[in-house]
């Protein structure tokens, strides 16, 4: 869950929204090394009690449904009325747009994790998205990359650490950010570090639409998912599980992905 902006935030913002992702990498990773030691339940002694244990990887899970209830309580009374809201005024078409343009801003991120993941045709279709999109979409606002044979993938450190062989470690549920591990935890941090736009100088309002760019990414990402949680909170028995199920299938399938490609570092029309 993550970004909205008016006109006269200061300038001093965007640096400190950037340092509070970096703390909040940082004190991920020591709740993973310290903190969350004493919270972890034991595992049960019945074969196929502990069976389903392994298989959900939640040692924490008291913990984090409390997490999860305190996030879904927040999001109840700020994000979800402001994405409703966004979704009433704003056209599907100008939300399609903008959701491009933050998909665009992040290529840079994908292309660094391609490149730490040894898929040079992956890192390849990545900078060439960029470079359209940029240019010929507008900054991004058109996918004209799509339509020149450039579908996007998506690629963060976390699955970049899973193709070296890192395991995801212990399921994590973090606070308005959603589901997680210890693995991904870190990779989140990894990636701020990696996006060249928390890097932009002071001056011509770039502090400032990169703030921007942040509270809208994360007001079109959640509406991006309004109707669909809403209908998961509505019918799931166990929302929490049906959540950390579907996120751990999801990451396990991205990480096999791109295991799997194995495509050759030039396209076929190169040669």
């Amino acid at each position: 869950m993550r970004a909205v902006t008016g006109s006269n935030i200061p300038p001093s913002l965007p640096s400190a929204f950037v340092a509070r992702l970096r703390r909040i990498a940082s004190v991920t990773a020591a709740l993973g090394v310290a903190g969350l030691a004493g919270c972890a339940a034991p595992p049960p002694k019945d074969p196929d009690a502990l069976a389903e244990y392994r298989e959900a990887n939640d040692p924490y899970e008291s913990l984090n449904r409390k997490m999860y209830g305190l996030s879904m309580t927040l999001d109840k009374y700020s994000l979800r009325p402001v994405a409703k809201a966004y979704v009433w005024a704003v056209p599907y078409r100008v939300r399609q747009s903008l959701g491009s343009m933050v998909q665009t801003m992040n290529e840079p991120v994908v292309f660094f994790n391609d490149v730490g993941a040894g898929k040079s045709r992956r890192a390849g279709d990545a900078f060439v998205r960029w470079c359209i999109n940029m240019v010929a979409g507008v900054g991004g606002l058109v996918d004209v990359a799509k339509y020149a044979g450039y579908p996007h993938h998506d690629n963060d450190a976390g699955l970049t650490l899973a193709t070296w062989g890192v395991s995801s470690g212990p399921y994590l549920f973090l606070p308005m950010m959603g589901p997680s591990s210890f693995r991904d935890g870190a990779g989140y941090g990894i990636d701020v570090g990696l996006s060249p736009f928390n890097y932009v100088p002071s001056g011509y309002g770039l502090l400032t639409f990169n703030w921007a760019y942040n509270i809208m990414g994360m007001i079109n990402g959640r509406a991006d998912h309004l109707d669909a949680l809403d209908q998961l909170q509505k019918d799931a028995l166990d929302p929490y599980a049906t959540i950390r199920s579907a996120y751990q299938q999801q990451r396990k399938a991205q990480a096999e992905a791109i295991r799997n490609d194995h495509r050759a570092t030039v396209p076929d029309w190169y040669n």
